[in-house]
């Protein structure tokens, strides 16, 4: 809580003296630090000893706080999704039934016309064999001869891929150029096992991954190392873009003599790389830093599975609840009626029902000054989640939940 306060009152003080654009001038408290760790100490001693302190800060009081790599990525540095068509041969008898997929029969005679085998159409009807589609994420920064992991699924009516080995096999982006092949044995982790009466079915056996199963060919090109770099928050917020910027510009100021931080919009903080350092030393000095963050009053329901989220920044004006359910239960007892001894009647059945109707309902008052008061309001109503997600559409319509309200 004390480096809590101390990073507001800090981050206000900054807002109230940051510059309109980038402020190349030297601090007139900067000083000559020879390690970033040297400069970070001394930035952090600051904070500790209350030079910041004081009174909160104008953006108000924030939520966690996260260092700067855990709630924003840089532009550029991303990866990037490949695919790729394939045959997965060695399979024992669970393989396409190559009548009922015609693809699997031409994709394997164009693979041994390749190897220079010619068979005739049709003249093999082999279940060891199946088509598959290959994905994979290239990591930013992967060079030549690196390796990466690909998933690969069925794409015909195989039964597993259990034991099967993938045959080379080109993965393209979305430029259509191939950056990486895959090939490879297979990982399967389900499996199936059938009788005549009776089929087991674990998991997924016809999906696998093959570890370190693509060698990159091609790199990908990026824009990373120029002057000017764009970090971008996860999720965009003005408060938290602000507060990042001053963080790194009150370090800036110590590290480099100059503020090289300014924001652009919600999500993204322009920065200009200093001349005496690389990029990728810039980021990796800066990217621990400590950040206030902030978020968006939300609530969450999933109708579907009952679920409930509230965010901490959610806030309900005082309101009076009634939660009441109305059961009933019918249930049949039907009475067999048997003629008298040596009488030409007949068995009949005599129906019989009982209802019973059950109803409850609770009133409670609900005002909720933060998000303590509000769980432990709900739950001395004692509803279920289905009835929680009730009530809080029902306050939203009145007008007294101030939050966002996301219904999946």
């Amino acid at each position: 809580m004390k480096l809590l306060r101390v990073l507001m009152a800090f981050v206000g003080l900054m807002l109230a003296a940051s510059p309109a654009g980038y402020a190349a001038e030297p601090s007139a408290n900067a000083k000559d630090y020879k390690t970033p760790g040297q400069a970070r100490a001394a930035f952090q001693k600051e904070l500790d000893d209350g030079r910041w302190g004081g009174a909160s800060s104008q953006l108000g009081e924030g939520g966690a706080i996260a260092r700067l790599k855990d709630i924003a990525n840089i532009q550029g540095v991303r990866e990037n999704q490949l695919v790729g068509y394939g045959l997965v041969i060695g399979l024992n008898g669970t393989g396409d039934s190559l009548r009922s997929a015609p693809f699997t029969e031409q994709s394997m005679r164009a693979m041994l016309d390749n190897l220079g085998i010619s068979p005739p159409a049709g003249a093999s009807r082999t279940k060891n064999i199946a088509a598959v589609i290959v994905t994979a994420n290239l990591p930013p920064f992967a060079g030549r001869g690196s390796r990466i992991d690909i998933t690969v699924s069925s794409l015909g009516d195989a039964t597993s891929l259990a034991g099967g080995t993938l045959v080379m096999t080109p993965l393209a982006a979305a430029d259509g150029q191939t950056y990486a092949v895959a090939q490879g044995n297979m990982i399967v982790s389900g499996f199936t096992a059938s009788g005549q009466a009776e089929t087991v079915t674990q998991g997924v056996p016809t999906s696998g991954r093959i570890p370190n199963g693509a060698l990159v060919e091609k790199e990908v090109t990026g824009n990373f190392g120029h002057d000017e770099l764009i970090v971008e928050l996860r999720e965009p917020d003005f408060t938290t873009a602000v507060r990042i910027t001053d963080t790194i510009n009150a370090f800036a100021k110590r590290r480099y003599k100059q503020a090289v931080a300014k924001e652009r919009d919600s999500k993204s903080i322009r920065l200009r790389k200093p001349a005496s350092i690389s990029a990728t030393r810039f980021l990796a000095e800066i990217e621990g830093l400590p950040v206030v963050t902030d978020e968006v009053a939300r609530v969450v329901v999933d109708e579907r599975t009952g679920t409930v989220v509230i965010g901490e920044k959610v806030r309900i004006s005082r309101v009076a609840i009634s939660h009441g359910s109305l059961s009933v239960r019918v249930t049949e007892r039907p009475t067999i009626v048997q003629p008298e001894p040596f009488s030409d009647g007949e068995t009949a059945v005599e129906p019989n029902t009982e209802i019973d109707v059950n109803q409850t309902s609770k009133i409670g008052v609900l005002g909720g000054t933060d998000l303590e008061s509000l769980v432990k309001g709900l739950n001395q109503i004692g509803v279920k989640p289905q009835g929680i997600i009730a009530i809080l559409q029902g306050i939203k319509t009145a007008g007294a939940l101030h939050a966002e309200l996301v219904v999946q």
